[in-house]
């Protein structure tokens, strides 16, 4: 595990509510270190186009900077780390997208995001159909050593890390909240067998975050950004799967759609 205490302000600028990934991809070609910015007085912060008062405030704020130490010590203990853009571990695939996540913060194996990965996504409200053909491509793909990346959502992305945890294959679990917590709560034993079988959990979003509706479509990004290719399995005409899908072509990701009437084995 990585010392934390080199990371420190890499976690302290993922806690900025506000200052988006293009913003901080912006301060970062400016001033080039997260620990230049902390140390940026208010005067500096407003010269730089972008920022206004209240950005440079929440930048500046003293509660984040006060409770740094304790998160981090939040992080040691419950083996939580995290990786920036700029480190070897970072997939090579996520930073090659239009709007990477500047950090990711992580539980688990991060080796298997070395591997060759695949999204099996799909819709919250599955039929039997749907949850039976998700487990079936997630499985078969897992036995092969394919790394399966879901969102550990209710319906087909929950099937899908079970068809690669039945497999005893690796499988990763994107979330839209923070990673000291589950969402939804009756997925917590899929999280843990998750990291059992050696897959990960992974989120852009520091600790502490609800799982706000406004994070989910950012959150699949990241799902699309890691994969090779994007298997869909059962989606409504309005739905974040296809909004997944709309960044995965947007991403030049291979697209594949499960047909309706299949008899899987």
């Amino acid at each position: 595990m990585k010392d934390l205490e080199q990371q420190k302000y890499w976690i302290w600028f993922s806690q900025i509510k506000g200052l988006g990934s293009k913003r901080k991809q912006k301060l970062l070609k400016i001033y080039k270190t997260p620990e230049n910015i902390y140390l940026l007085n208010k005067d500096e912060l407003l010269r730089v186009n972008g920022i206004g008062e209240e950005l440079a405030n929440k930048i500046l704020d003293v509660q984040i900077r006060k409770n740094l130490n304790k998160y981090i010590q939040y992080m040691i203990k419950n083996k939580i780390e995290i990786i920036n853009i700029n480190d070897n571990e970072y997939p090579k695939q996520l930073k090659e997208i239009y709007d990477p996540p500047i950090s990711l913060y992580i539980k688990g194996n991060k080796e298997i995001l070395k591997y060759t990965t695949i999204a099996v996504i799909g819709c919250r409200e599955a039929t039997e159909y749907g949850k039976k053909a998700s487990k079936y491509f997630a499985y078969n793909l897992a036995k092969r050593g394919v790394n399966i990346v879901s969102g550990l959502a209710r319906g087909i992305d929950t099937y899908s890390h079970i068809g690669a945890i039945c497999a005893d294959g690796k499988t990763t679990a994107v979330i839209g909240n923070g990673i000291d917590s589950i969402y939804p709560k009756e997925n917590a034993i899929i999280a843990e067998k998750i990291l059992e079988k050696g897959g990960i959990i992974i989120s852009e979003y520091p600790l502490g975050t609800k799982p706000e509706k406004m994070n989910f479509p950012a959150r699949n990004r990241i799902i699309s950004g890691l994969s090779k290719a994007i298997i869909v399995v059962e989606a409504k005409e309005k739905s974040g799967t296809l909004l997944t899908v709309d960044f995965a072509l947007e991403q030049g990701r291979d697209i594949y759609v499960v047909p309706r009437k299949y008899k899987f084995n």
